[in-house]
């Protein structure tokens, strides 16, 4: 299972999602990679705090970029039951490498006008993509959304009208559980005091997106 986190608009959460979706995967017992595909680094500055803070990532970490993505994940596939892959937040080479392929794409949405409005290059980049790799499943989901108010409820109604990908009834709360783990390196999973709901999306991104 190789699973792209990405979306050309910067700032939806990308790398917190990929990195929490590794180590969700991980606890399970499987041998899992996180490909750091963006320049940034974030995802590779972070599982360097893991090892510091815990000893062990609990999954292996490596850095990707332009067409290694795409040569270097297709040589790995074999020995990981699951690979997750952070790319930054443009239009870049580890992008479309990582695009094609990938068994399933997740594109964080923030419920804002400006996201929403961004999610048609995105779309494109996916056509793109499937001419070479049809089998991508590709699907947007909002995160960093607030607790409650219309926005979310619009955003997923103009997400739902995008074609070429799906929308999931899935929201990812601005929880400050989430910010809080990864300075500690640690997942929303593993952190303490533990917060369930924040858990609970999470875990119901995972099981309405990868299966």
């Amino acid at each position: 299972m190789i699973v792209t986190v990405g979306n050309t608009k910067g700032g939806v959460g990308k790398t917190t999602i990929a990195i929490n979706l590794t180590i969700l995967r991980a606890a399970s017992g499987d041998d899992v990679l996180l490909v750091d595909g963006d320049e940034q680094g974030s995802a590779t500055l972070f599982s360097q705090l893991r090892a510091e803070q815990i000893g062990t990532c609990g999954y292996t970490a490596v850095e990707l970029h332009g067409a290694a993505v795409r040569t270097q994940v297709r040589q790995l596939a074999p020995k990981y039951a699951g690979i997750f892959i952070d790319v930054g937040g443009r239009d870049t080479g580890s992008l479309r490498a990582a695009l094609t392929v990938s068994d399933f794409l997740l594109i964080p949405v923030q419920p804002r006008s400006f996201d929403v409005w961004a999610i048609d290059q995105m779309t494109a980049l996916v056509a793109e993509a499937r001419e070479i790799n049809p089998k991508l499943r590709a699907m947007t989901f909002l995160n960093a959304a607030d607790a409650q108010g219309r926005d979310n409820a619009e955003a997923r109604e103009a997400l739902q009208d995008v074609q070429g990908v799906e929308c999931l009834d899935v929201t990812i709360v601005r929880r400050k559980a989430f910010p809080n783990a990864a300075s500690k390196g640690q997942g929303v999973i593993e952190a303490q005091p533990k917060d369930a709901r924040a858990v609970e999306e999470l875990i119901a991104l995972a099981h309405a997106a990868l299966r």
